[in-house]
């Protein structure tokens, strides 16, 4: 079974062990430094509307950039003594902010308890998907991205907290469980700026490894606090007219949700699978909608190169904002907040290929055919209602150090 270099690192800093991995960094015995990086250019075949990663600002149109996937990493690891070791990740790319900027994504101490427990406390990536850990390390995934359909339903990446890491074997399947608790803080892009929040988190993360197999669960608990400014006077006006329950529903301070996703992965011999199914739920009455996605990724690998295709799906359920039965469906109030409110949807399929042309280096060339549906797709930087296919042609270099 094939695993990919950098996974082994990652996996190893935070306390899963996968078998078959190695990984290359500058390593003197207590200091270990290694990064990874991709650098790409990606376009699509139209301005009128913005393909872009999840809580991204800029994103791509018809004119080529470098900055949908390009990103860069350092980590940066330090064994105090046999139980007790540090870690800490830089990482550049382009976010909720116009520009590259620079962010610390990780940085915890680790405690190893015995030979099946370890503690961790500090900035922690949060195990919400499948691949959490290492989904912005191109070179550990066979895409050239995560699917936005997906990974677009939690747009936070970290918390700072704590986490317990309990790993054993029983017989051929390794189990893992993780419990963890903390409060992410950052920046969202929404309603056309980047915006500071808040979110205290809770939840569990339980996987399952086999040979080639790897079944992961996790279920996610977060209240978020966030202020959208763009919203201020739509909801003042909402207030002023009698719609305070309505307005309350437009603000995301205190609101409580659920995140559930089920994925696996499969490596036997020449073949590489990838599928992930997600829910999203809102616990409170809210504007932001619950969420159905999924997707399936099947690549087959001759030599060192891997051609693959992956469908991609995202819907919206109805909100539970509470609309009146007298609220107008039009006009100053009416159409703005039917535009808020209005369900979304989108699928896309992704065809590619990757080359392994050198140790620790992949080339990628991936066509991405875009589709909205339902009155738009949520998920693409679009005007309201925009509903047009959109093609995203992409190439890229990842590498690891």
């Amino acid at each position: 079974m094939k695993k990919q270099l950098l996974t082994a690192a990652v996996l190893a800093a935070i306390g899963i062990h996968h078998a078959n991995a190695t990984a290359g960094a500058l390593d003197n015995g207590d200091l270990t430094i290694s990064g990874f990086g991709t650098l790409g250019v990606a376009k699509s075949d139209t301005d009128e509307a913005r393909f872009v990663r999840y809580n991204q600002a800029e994103g791509v149109g018809d004119g080529a950039r470098l900055g949908l996937d390009t990103n860069l990493g350092l980590q940066v690891g330090y064994k105090i003594n046999d139980w007790l070791s540090a870690t800490g990740q830089v990482l550049t790319r382009k976010g909720p902010r116009p520009g590259f900027t620079t962010d610390l994504t990780w940085a915890f101490v680790k405690a190893r308890v015995n030979d099946d427990v370890s503690v961790r406390v500090g900035r922690l990536a949060l195990p919400t998907f499948l691949i959490s850990e290492y989904q912005n390390v191109g070179y550990a995934n066979t895409m050239m991205r995560p699917p936005i359909e997906m990974y677009g339903q939690v747009p936070i990446e970290s918390h700072d907290g704590i986490d317990l890491i309990y790993q054993h074997g029983f017989g051929d399947v390794t189990l893992t469980a993780q419990p963890f608790l903390g409060v992410s803080r950052g920046k969202l892009y929404a309603g056309g700026g980047a915006y500071t929040y808040r979110a205290p988190t809770h939840g569990l993360t339980l996987s399952a490894e086999s040979g080639p197999f790897t079944v992961r669960v996790s279920r996610l608990y977060a209240e978020l606090h966030e202020d959208i400014p763009a919203l201020a006077p739509l909801v003042s006006a909402l207030n002023a007219y009698g719609f305070a329950n309505l307005a309350s529903d437009l603000t995301l301070h205190g609101q409580k949700f659920a995140f559930t996703a089920v994925g696996g992965t499969m490596d036997w011999k020449n073949i590489v699978l990838q599928t992930e199914y997600a829910q999203r739920r809102a616990k409170d009455p809210v504007q932001v909608p619950g969420t159905n996605s999924w997707y399936a990724m099947a690549g087959y690998r001759l030599g060192k190169v891997m051609p693959y295709y992956a469908h991609a799906d995202f819907r919206s359920i109805a909100t539970t904002a509470r609309v009146p039965a007298n609220f107008p469906a039009t006009g100053a109030l009416g159409a703005p907040v039917a535009s808020l409110l209005a369900p979304s949807a989108q699928s896309s399929d992704q065809i590619g290929v990757r080359w392994d042309f050198t140790k620790g280096m992949a080339l990628k060339l991936q066509v991405d055919r875009v589709k909205p549906k339902t009155g738009g797709g949520a998920l693409i930087g679009e005007p309201a209602g925009y509903n047009k296919r959109v093609t995203v042609v992409g190439a890229s270099v990842d590498f690891v150090f």
